[in-house]
């Protein structure tokens, strides 16, 4: 079932991705997610999916979440919660993103009306590619 995390975290990390789905900007599709990302040195970052007209331009809430991350500083995450209205699982470029930073990341998916559900990334994602199918080890990219 992915990192361990506390019924507490769980709950923290759904309150927080509920309310990062409440700043989504999302005007074409109508689906507003929230997600929020927990560090593992205990700090929580989150983030809302942002559209744009040119819809290639649109960023996921779990990837805006990440990358609020890694611009911090970070670069080890125990646990990722979504909100969406109807709890769906992240999406395919979501999943490859964050499987880089941990592969066994707990993955909390909810509903608006407090349903959740818990997974392990790399069942979400099986036998992902990553930086060692470039030749990379994993301390070579963390250290860029």
């Amino acid at each position: 079932m992915g990192e361990s995390v506390t019924e507490a975290e769980v709950r923290e990390l759904v309150a927080a991705a509920m309310t990062a789905q409440q700043r989504a900007y999302a005007p074409y599709s109508g689906f507003a997610v929230g997600a929020a990302l927990r560090a593992a040195d205990g700090q929580t970052y989150t983030g809302c999916n942002v559209e744009n007209a040119s819809y290639g331009l649109s960023i996921c809430a779990e990837r805006n979440a990440l990358f609020h991350a890694i611009a911090a500083g970070q670069r080890e995450f125990e646990a990722v919660a979504v909100v969406t209205e109807n709890g769906v699982t992240p999406c395919g470029a979501c999943r490859q993103v964050l499987v880089e930073f941990n592969p066994q990341m707990a993955v909390i998916v909810a509903d608006t009306a407090g349903n959740r559900r818990v997974y392990s990334l790399g069942d979400l994602l099986l036998d992902a590619f990553g930086p060692e199918h470039l030749g990379r080890t994993k301390d070579a990219k963390r250290k860029t």
